[in-house]
């Protein structure tokens, strides 16, 4: 039987009661137990006690003191007090951001593989929904209008642009695009027009046109191998990163921006990427050397972090945390993009400085 079912037999209150006991019996008072509990002590008063000098009334009874209460494992010794330190852990799902850390990579390479033309397409879908992510984030969180339909369609046109006319194609579609997003925000009321379109010609500069670069990478002849490559330097350098900084990192990089990144972590990520450089510029690119991987992973290294940063600012300016939602343990396109969009076109500099662009 359960002890927590039996409960005690209640006591009959109001005159009835006192009737029962006496003319001169008080009502019997809460005693506290040598523990510190109140109890009602029926029992006592049943074997004769409820008289008036009888133990049981405050004004006669001794003053019982509590059990003191052991004291503490570690009260012997105060500097063992503090809390034990907690182990580091990953911000996010590691286990889904693998998984579609993988599924983005076959994606990846499976387009270079087939036909170039099909990456294309890849950049492109990429452009439009981290277009559509950024557009939003700043209309719910500021009120800013970038138009959507002029910069999506200006910026798929930016990328397949240069990928058909290098630079000057790129160039040319970027301007065409800022001035469609000043005359499609004409159609609305005037309040806030210069805010919105300097907005939308920022999301045009940030999104597409950097992505640009990576399809003007593709047009050499060795292209998938040079996209190969700045994918892969970036990935390490992040990777770097965050190994060396989970583990070693104590110094903060720039705590009002990003307080997760450390200067152990930025070592980290430039020792990984010149390291991968050079195996890449030695083995992959035609004509490379390894100290040319050197220098150009010192630059990714270098750009990936700044692109992250300057993502963590527009987030921390906007109040969110990710940009979406689309991808599991990794939150949207955009968080994705954030250290790739700007090493793209340092990746292309240098690579068109060290072997040409042919």
């Amino acid at each position: 039987m359960n002890d927590s079912s039996w409960q005690p037999e209640p006591v009959p209150a109001g005159p009835a009661y006192d009737a029962q006991v006496g003319p001169h019996t008080r009502p019997m008072p809460i005693v506290p137990d040598a523990a510190g509990r109140d109890f009602d002590d029926r029992e006592a008063r049943d074997r004769g006690a409820a008289s008036d000098g009888g133990p049981l009334f405050r004004a006669d009874t001794p003053p019982q003191e509590p059990m003191p209460s052991p004291p503490p494992p570690h009260a012997e010794h105060p500097q063992d007090s503090s809390p034990p330190p907690q182990k580091k852990r990953a911000g996010r799902d590691l286990r889904a951001a693998i998984g579609v850390g993988v599924g983005l990579g076959a994606v990846i390479f499976a387009s270079l593989l087939i036909v170039k033309a099909v990456f294309v397409g890849v950049i492109v879908v990429a452009v439009v929904v981290g277009l559509w992510e950024l557009t939003s984030r700043l209309q719910e969180q500021k009120g800013i209008k970038a138009p959507l339909v002029p910069l999506a369609v200006g910026g798929a046109a930016m990328v397949i642009a240069g990928y058909v006319r290098g630079a000057e194609g790129a160039w040319i579609a970027m301007a065409l695009t800022v001035l469609t997003v000043l005359v499609w925000r004409m159609t609305e009321p005037p309040e806030d027009y210069l805010k919105d379109v300097t907005a939308g010609a920022f999301a045009a500069f940030y999104v597409p046109f950097l992505a640009t670069f990576v399809a003007m990478l593709l047009t050499a002849d060795d292209g998938p191998q040079r996209v190969i490559t700045f994918l892969l330097l970036t990935v390490v350098s992040d990777t770097g990163a965050y190994a060396v900084g989970w583990r070693f990192g104590k110094t903060k990089l720039a705590p009002r921006i990003s307080p997760g990144k450390t200067r152990e972590g930025l070592f980290g990520a430039v020792a990984f990427a010149m390291g991968a450089g050079a195996l890449c510029m030695e083995f992959l690119i035609d004509g490379g050397a390894w100290w040319q991987g050197l220098l150009l992973g010192l630059a990714v290294a270098v750009s990936a972090t700044l692109g992250d940063l300057g993502e963590s600012m527009i987030k921390r300016d906007l109040g969110i945390k990710d940009m979406g939602t689309l991808l599991p343990g990794h939150g949207g396109i955009m968080d994705r993009l954030d250290s790739l969009l700007p090493t793209a076109p340092v990746v292309w500099l240098l690579l068109a400085a060290f072997v040409g662009t042919g």
